[in-house]
């Protein structure tokens, strides 16, 4: 991957990728923040202000006026927040870059903010957040981070609760959005057919009058833990959605790279230890897998399943068991070079589309303030040994960093925690 950076006199930092193998262009604009920079009163004013971005403009300020002149071009757009950065982004036919990167640019650095567009966006976002209710596939992540982090902004919901989204006022909204959407917090990735050299005087050019100023911390996440821990939300289902996880390490930690592996071997695709023996030998799940989280204070690495109620507990002991055997009996080298071919290979395919450049250099930038190369990250992971991947699973599973979140129709009880103290 062939990639350039520069950082432009405002403090902004921009990274471009040269792809001439394709007739697209993405434009990302990655900024560091998201929930775990909010309060509680406000939380959710993140995923709030990331919406009324596109509800109106200075040059076009008529509701839907952003997204018709996106459609008009056939391009693909979107924005995201999450725990610790959002994000928005444009891909579209290279020849069309300019209307997406003065698009992005404008609704960043001129929006309007109406009331009346305030109040309707709140109306959207409450029927978001009820629809997630009804999603719990997703809400089970959301119950596994309440177990893990409690009450603090790390456990709380990135879309806030209708409380506090009825409680945030338009000036809450200018206010954190002058706190936090500043050149020095925001990274500009372009990944695609575009000479490197326009595309960095047209990023300057559009991005020439966002503000400087200093980045807002965040409160550290607490992690305090001394047994097994469940967490239970009585709902009735067709079938159970299980989260059994334990905690691990920062994105900045040297550990990720074997964790990563050991995630792979766990529960990364096909051949992992959970799809087999979850899915292919006893048809317990159609949907089961593991992966490892990575945050910039904390992480975690997950097991996901989705059960028959009645077969909650003998998923939930066969999951640990397979933990225990990882943890006392290691892996072997052929495990260990099974899974770090898959992650050279599917790393490979991921390279091959514009939008996934564009989102690794930006997300690099962002919290490393440099970018390892992919072949430099590869070869972080091939110098992983036996020794370190036994090591990390015998650090991460045990009954102090152990939690298990779950829905459906199920009470709480201790024989949960007992079966995870057996790990």
């Amino acid at each position: 991957m062939k990639f350039e950076k520069r950082t432009f006199k405002n403090g902004l930092r921009c990274v471009v990728a040269p792809m001439k193998d394709t007739q697209a262009a993405t434009l990302w604009a990655l900024f560091g923040t998201g929930s775990k920079y909010e309060i509680k009163k406000t939380n959710g004013i993140s995923h709030f202000l990331e919406h009324l971005f596109f509800k109106g403009t200075k040059s076009r300020p008529k509701p839907g006026q952003v997204w018709e002149e996106l459609d008009r071009i056939g391009a693909q757009k979107n924005a995201f927040t999450s725990k610790e950065y959002t994000g928005y982004y444009v891909k579209a036919a290279a020849k069309h870059f300019d209307i997406g990167l003065d698009v992005v640019s404008d609704i960043l650095l001129e929006p309007l903010f109406k009331k009346e567009e305030i109040e309707k966006e709140r109306g959207v976002i409450l029927q978001e957040i009820a629809m997630y209710e009804d999603n719990p596939q997703r809400q089970a992540y959301d119950l596994f981070e309440d177990l893990m982090y409690g009450d603090q902004p790390a456990g709380w919901d990135t879309a806030g609760t209708p409380e506090t989204v009825n409680n945030i006022k338009r000036d809450d909204i200018l206010k954190y959005k002058n706190s936090h959407y500043h050149a020095s917090n925001a990274v500009v990735a372009v990944a695609g057919n575009i000479d490197p050299e326009v595309a960095f005087s047209k990023v300057e050019r559009a991005f020439k009058n966002m503000s400087d100023g200093r980045k807002i911390t965040k409160l550290k996440v607490r992690e305090r833990q001394k047994n097994p821990r469940v967490k239970f939300k009585k709902k009735d289902l067709d079938q159970t959605h299980l989260r059994l996880g334990a905690r691990s390490y920062e994105m900045y930690d040297e550990r990720r790279y074997a964790l990563q592996v050991l995630a792979t071997i766990l529960g990364g695709n096909c051949s992992s230890y959970l799809w087999r023996e979850i899915r292919e030998k006893r048809g317990l799940a159609y949907y089961v897998g593991a992966s490892a989280e990575e945050y910039t204070d904390s992480g975690y690495l997950l097991a996901t399943a989705g059960v028959a109620h009645e077969n909650l507990p003998k998923a939930v002991k066969k999951i640990v068991e397979i933990m225990r055997h990882l943890r006392t009996k290691g892996v072997s080298d052929k495990e260990i070079n099974f899974a770090k071919e898959y992650i050279r290979g599917s790393m490979a395919l991921a390279f091959e589309t514009t939008d996934e450049v564009a989102t690794f250099l930006s997300s690099q930038e962002l919290f490393y303030k440099k970018i390892m190369a992919p072949e430099d990250i590869l070869r972080k992971i091939e110098a992983v040994k036996r020794s370190d991947i036994i090591k990390v699973a015998k650090d991460i599973f045990r009954p102090e960093k152990i939690n298990l979140a779950a829905i459906g129709p199920h009470e709480e009880g201790q024989v949960y925690e007992k079966i995870l103290a057996q790990i």
